[in-house]
Order: C-alpha cells, then sequence, then structure tokens
C-alpha cells in the first residue's frame, strides 16, 4: 500500500486494523474512479484560479488526468491493493508523475470531499437511467394499451376472479405507474444535483475556493452551499435516491408477480419471449421463468440497501467514518435495480396474450358487479341491487360478453375510457 497522508512519525500501521479500515474501497471505488477523476480536475482548476497552481502546473495536472482515465479505460492502470482507496491512488499517480504539482491535487480537501463528490457525480447518471428506463417502459405500455384496449382480460382481487378488465387497463396502469416513476427520479436527480466539493470535512477551510467554477465545471445545478449540510446530506441523498430507484423495483416486483401467475399452466394467459426462460436442471418437460423470477427478487437488495443507509444515519452532525458504508449500499442497491430494469422494456415489448385461454377463465360471477351497478343507475338501492346480484351471479352472464362488459365502462380511466391521452401528454413531457 503507498504511504498514508495521515500517518504519523513513529507510528506503525498495524495491517489488519488497516485492512478493516479500507474495507472494500479500493474495490467500490472503481465505480466511482472516473468521477473522481473529473472532480480532481475541477477542483485542480479551482486551485490555479486563486493561485495555488501556476498554469504549467494545472496544464501538466490535466494533462495527466487524462491519462490517467484512459489507462483506467484500458486496464493498463489497476486500482488495487496498493492503495488505500481511489483518491489515494489518484493522488499517488500524479506525485509519481509530477512530483511537487501532485502534491498540492489535495490542497482544500478531504478524502471524504472527494467521495461525496464523486459519488453525488455518480447518482445523477443513475437516476438518469431510472428516469430513462421508466420512460420506456411507460412508452411501450401505452403503445399496447392502444393497440389492445378491447382484449378481455380476467380482473383480479385477493387473488380471486372478480370483474372483467381489458389488456389496455392492464396496460394503462403500468403506463400510469412508470410516468410516475420517471418523475419522481428526474425530482430527486434535481435534488442531489447540487455542488458539495469544496466543503472539505464539513467546515470549509481558509482558502478562497472558487466553488463557483467547479460547480459550472461539474455540470451541477447549483452549489451546496453549507459545509455542515454536505455532510448533512450524505447518507440522506443517497436514500432519496433509493427510494426513486425503489418505487420502480416496486413495480417491477408487482410485474414480475403478474406474469409469474399469468405464464403458470393453471393460468396459460400469457407466452413469454423464448429468452426469458430457461430449462429445468432435471425436470425435461418444463421451462421456467427464472428471468420474471429473479427480477421479483432485486427489490429485496434495493430495499436492503435503503435500509443499510438508514441505520447509518443514527449519528450526530458532522463528518464519521460510518458514512463511507454508504457506498457499498448504493452500489449494490443500483447495481441490482438498474440490471433487472434493464430487462424490462424488451420483455414488456414482446409478450404475447393467449386470448382463447383469457376469454375462457372470464366466468358468469365475473359480470355480478356490471348487474348491480346498472341496477343501481336504474334507481335501485345499491345494498339491494349488490344483494340481488350476489344471489344471482352464477347466471349474471346470461346474455353477456366480455366486450359488452368492457364497453360499458365508462367511468374515467376505465376499459371504455381510458384516457390514454393524458396519459401520453405527461409520457411526452418526460422529454
Amino acid at each position: 500500500m503507498s504511504d498514508l497522508l495521515w500517518q504519523k512519525p513513529g507510528i506503525a500501521v498495524d495491517a489488519r486494523i488497516q485492512t478493516f479500515l479500507a474495507g472494500d474501497d479500493v474495490v467500490l471505488d472503481r465505480e466511482f474512479f472516473l468521477h473522481d477523476i473529473a472532480a480532481s480536475r475541477a477542483h485542480a482548476q479551482g486551485l490555479q484560479r486563486i493561485g495555488i497552481l501556476s498554469a504549467e502546473e494545472l496544464s501538466g495536472l490535466d494533462a495527466e488526468l487524462d491519462q490517467l482515465a484512459r489507462d483506467f479505460g484500458d486496464g493498463s492502470f489497476v486500482l488495487d491493493a496498493r492503495y488505500e482507496d481511489g483518491h489515494s491512488a489518484i493522488e499517488a499517480r500524479l506525485v509519481e508523475r509530477l512530483g511537487d504539482a501532485g502534491k498540492k491535487i489535495h490542497t482544500g480537501r478531504s478524502r471524504n470531499d472527494q467521495v461525496l463528490v464523486a459519488t453525488r457525480l455518480w447518482l445523477k447518471e443513475q437516476l438518469a437511467r431510472v428516469a430513462g428506463l421508466s420512460r420506456d417502459v411507460a412508452g411501450i405500455a401505452l403503445d399496447r394499451a392502444q393497440a389492445e384496449q378491447s382484449l378481455p382480460v380476467p380482473g383480479y382481487t385477493h387473488i380471486q376472479r372478480a370483474v372483467v378488465s381489458s389488456a389496455g387497463m392492464w396496460w394503462a396502469g403500468w403506463a400510469e405507474a412508470f410516468i410516475d416513476n420517471a418523475v419522481r427520479a428526474c425530482d430527486t436527480r434535481a435534488l442531489v444535483d447540487t455542488n458539495p466539493l469544496g466543503t472539505a470535512a464539513g467546515y470549509g477551510v481558509n482558502l478562497p475556493l472558487d466553488r463557483e467554477h467547479t460547480t459550472h465545471a461539474l455540470g451541477f445545478a447549483r452549489m451546496q452551499v453549507s459545509p455542515v449540510y454536505a455532510q448533512l446530506s450524505r447518507g440522506k441523498f443517497e436514500l432519496a435516491a433509493l427510494e426513486a430507484l425503489g418505487g420502480a423495483t416496486l413495480d417491477l416486483r408487482r410485474i414480475a408477480w403478474d406474469l409469474s401467475l399469468f405464464t403458470s399452466a393453471e393460468f396459460g394467459f400469457v407466452a413469454l419471449p423464448a429468452q426469458y426462460t430457461t430449462g429445468s436442471s432435471i425436470m425435461p418437460n418444463k421451462r421456467n421463468p427464472d428471468v420474471i423470477e429473479l427480477m421479483r427478487a432485486t427489490h429485496a437488495s434495493v430495499a436492503a440497501a435503503r435500509t443499510e443507509i438508514e441505520q447509518l444515519l443514527s449519528l450526530p452532525s458532522g463528518y464519521h467514518r460510518d458514512l463511507q458504508a454508504s457506498k457499498g449500499a448504493i452500489f449494490h442497491g443500483f447495481g441490482r435495480g438498474l440490471a433487472a430494469l434493464e430487462l424490462l422494456p424488451d420483455l414488456l415489448a414482446n409478450l404475447e396474450w393467449r386470448e382463447e385461454r383469457l376469454r375462457a377463465a372470464v366466468d358468469s360471477g365475473m359480470y355480478a358487479t356490471d348487474v348491480a351497478v346498472e341496477a343501481a343507475a336504474a334507481g335501485v338501492p345499491f345494498r339491494e341491487a349488490y344483494q340481488a346480484a350476489a344471489a344471482s351471479a352464477d347466471t349474471a352472464g346470461q346474455g353477456r360478453t366480455p366486450d359488452g362488459s368492457l364497453a360499458a365502462r365508462v367511468s374515467p380511466g376505465a376499459a371504455a375510457d381510458l384516457r390514454l391521452d393524458a396519459l401520453r401528454t405527461r409520457w411526452q413531457a418526460l422529454g
């Protein structure tokens, strides 16, 4: 491991303690390394603007940071156990190549300042991906709702057959859900789009750092003004980001549950694309919906990450080393969550309904609600209409069809009035 900036003369570093302190930092920082390089470049520019670095020194640092990014990208530089973390690796490389200019790069910074800005940049990217994927899912659902709005699908409550529903209603529900997921991800991205660079360990430094410049250089919407709040927001912002992701993975879990049921032999309503199933390792007669089952499991990882960070935040104000553990939580939460969401658009675009099985599953009792509401509309008190419909549920379907039931469902948002134009307007506003 390279020399530690904070090491004191005459005090030996216990390898076991240092290993515990470092944890998974080196491995995790590979995910954030390019963002750390970008932040280091902006910081160096700010130092030059206040006279800490000369123009020549800045030019050399710029060139070496570019080269380090290229070397990291092609694998010729590996972030490994030689380094305490990504930040010390950047500094070690710059010192090795540039000498004193490299030693100046840490002026006015702390290691937690470095990881805070790097993870903040990373979170912005991840939330943009959540928003983009949610928009993609919503667009597919809208298109299929339009195309399949009259296809009867049994509607369930309590996992019991309840009323006649439609593919249009099923798809419209997911369309609106993922429009909201996209909006939430964008709103959360706007929340975290604030620059903590230059807040050091939470109390600022005795230098006139050009924080306005670094805010612009790194593409942040605004500067996080208070150094104290920069530390208070650490974990809080990560929690908000995971909650935005969790909104999408919660919906993903419920889609996966529907498809798990609908693809079973007992239902047989849906055929999945072949690539979304696997063969059994022991039962030659079956294909397993492994992909949707693992999609169903994904939210557990997001929820676990959220819980981990929430438990870290039982701290007083100020910086605490505990907060370093938030890196692993967001890495694993977003890693699992986004991997599952990325598979969802193609799955939804290519699943097939089995119309004969859908129509065959509509039984007489599923028209009982129609009978009760029609009687109430004709003036019968609803309680009496309900009781009469319940008594005659076995014959409620006589003379009725699923298509007729759907055509009569005229309440706003229901099968005969899906309001897809309103949903599409919201979807288009996502950009």
